[in-house]
Order: C-alpha cells, then structure tokens, then sequence
C-alpha cells in the first residue's frame, strides 16, 4: 500500500496543483472520482491488462467508459497515466488529490460510527468539540453499529477517538488483565 501511495504522489500533487491554478479543484476532485470508481471496476481491471492494447488505446477507452465526466484536462491526465502504465493507480490519486484539496480548504473529513443514528444536536455538538481540538472545518459522515452497544467512534484520518462502550470495556478488561 506505501509503495503504491509513493507512485500515486507525484500524480495526485501535479493533478491538485494544475487544478488549482486553474480554480477547479471541485470539477477535477468529481472527474477523479469517477475515474478512480472506474479503474476499481474488475471488468474494467482486467480488460486494462490485455498485453495487446497499447497506451493509447486504453486511455482512449478509459475515457469513453468515463463519458462526458472528464474534460479534456481530465483526459489528457488520463493518457498521460495510460502513457506510463499507471492507470490502476487512479483509487490512490484520488484519494491523496482529496487530501491535498482537504488541507488546502483546511477542511477535514470525520466519520462518526455510532450504536444508533445519531440526532442533529449531537452532531452538532461533536462538530463544535471537533472543530476546537483540530483546528479546521469539519465534514461528516455517520454511519451506525450497533455492535459498539452506545456511544461514538470519531475517525478523523489517522486519529480515532473511541469513546463507545464496546471500546470502554475493552480497555477495562485490559486493565484487569494486567
């Protein structure tokens, strides 16, 4: 996975800084992600692997199966991947691209894990208690397990808060055991 996050680097940077010289990080960030689910199809993994096809003729077809979700920005970016045989790489470009526009915006991605759905209020509340310990904007996403029994699990990219009850008593058997 860190090698291919090294390949994908160089890529996701030069996509973000072309796109924001240019003032379209929205536009490129929804052609990558359509490129991205498109390389992650199996069909389309395997149909890209073909010894006979050229570079040029994958990228042409890679972009035909994109449609009109790429520019012509976002198809040269896409032969210029076929070119040096990195297409497979699209997931990782969009991602680390994400990143990049995410610390641009100084905008970070949460996802609250919760036992039940959780209400506006408390998301707003960890919002609030969010935005003050890491100093950005916050987006969320929530999601429910209800094998976590009650409280939350807060991802917010390397850091992860475990604040349920699953999580609790784990740490409490932990402790016992030691």
């Amino acid at each position: 996975m860190a090698e291919l996050t090294t390949i994908a680097r160089p890529y996701a940077k030069a996509a973000f800084l072309f796109a924001r010289d240019n003032s379209a990080l929205a536009e490129w960030e929804k052609m990558l992600g359509v490129a991205a689910a498109v390389a992650e199809d199996p069909a389309m993994r395997a149909w890209l692997q073909q010894p006979q096809l050229s570079a040029g003729q994958r990228a042409e077809a890679f972009a035909d199966v994109c449609g009109d979700a790429l520019d012509e920005g976002g198809r040269n970016f896409v032969a210029q991947l076929a070119e040096h045989g990195r297409l497979p790489l699209l997931p990782a470009v969009f991602e680390l691209f994400h990143a990049l526009v995410a610390a641009e915006q100084a905008v970070v991605d949460v996802e609250l894990i919760s036992a039940h759905a959780l209400e506006e209020a408390e998301v707003e509340r960890l919002v609030a208690s969010l935005k003050q310990r890491l100093g950005r904007e916050v987006r969320t996403t929530s999601k429910v397990d209800e094998r976590l029994i009650g409280g939350v699990l807060i991802r917010a990219g390397d850091t992860v808060i475990d604040g349920s009850v699953r999580g609790r008593l784990a740490r409490l058997a932990e402790q016992l055991n030691s």
